[in-house]
């Protein structure tokens, strides 16, 4: 059985998609949620599933107290579901090439500190863009600069507010990230 850990600050929308995805699955389990955030609604999402929920908070993130959580659960894979921390070195260098991340854009456009959700919107949305899309990539020391696993576009000559952008971005989200999740873990 594979093991998958999430890690999301907020709504947990993408989260709970790919709790749902893998909760009859038999070959893979998602063992931990962990957030920076004790008011976000992926604690409630968790529970729904009865997957333990870790929160924790900046200065645990850079010791050692999550990476010796982590080391517990000896996850298969870190998925960074909405997180909108930097990633720390030290668990990246524990886990090599075993946390992903998802961004709302088509990188390396768009990315880096500071564009995440409906800032990377109204950024394509100002810039004109006729598309976006998501980039699910691992995780790096910078922000938003892991080698990429997969993409894929959506056309948004439509689009006239960032909102309308984000709900494009959401069904790719919803559609691809458990799917691409299950062929990164088949190997």
């Amino acid at each position: 059985m594979k093991k998958i850990v999430l890690f999301a600050s907020g709504n947990g929308s993408n989260a709970e998609n790919i709790m749902v995805y893998f909760d009859l699955a038999k070959t893979v389990s998602v063992v931990g949620v962990f957030t920076n955030n004790s008011e976000a609604k992926v604690i409630e999402r968790a529970k729904k599933f009865i997957v333990p929920t870790f929160i924790f908070n900046k200065m645990e993130l850079s010791d050692d107290t999550v990476l010796k959580q982590l080391k517990q659960l000896q996850p298969d894979l870190i998925v960074l579901a909405g997180f909108l921390l930097k990633f720390p070195i030290h668990i990246i260098n524990e886990f090599p090439k075993k946390v992903i991340n998802i961004h709302p854009a088509l990188l390396p456009n768009y990315g880096g500190k500071g564009m995440y959700g409906l800032y990377v919107h109204q950024a394509v949305l100002e810039n004109k863009e006729k598309e976006t899309g998501i980039t699910i990539h691992h995780v790096s020391e910078h922000f938003d600069e892991g080698e990429f696993i997969f993409q894929t576009n959506v056309n948004i000559e439509s689009c006239i507010t960032a909102e309308e952008i984000a709900h494009k971005i959401h069904e790719l989200e919803m559609e691809h990230f458990p799917k691409v999740i299950e062929r990164f873990l088949e190997g």
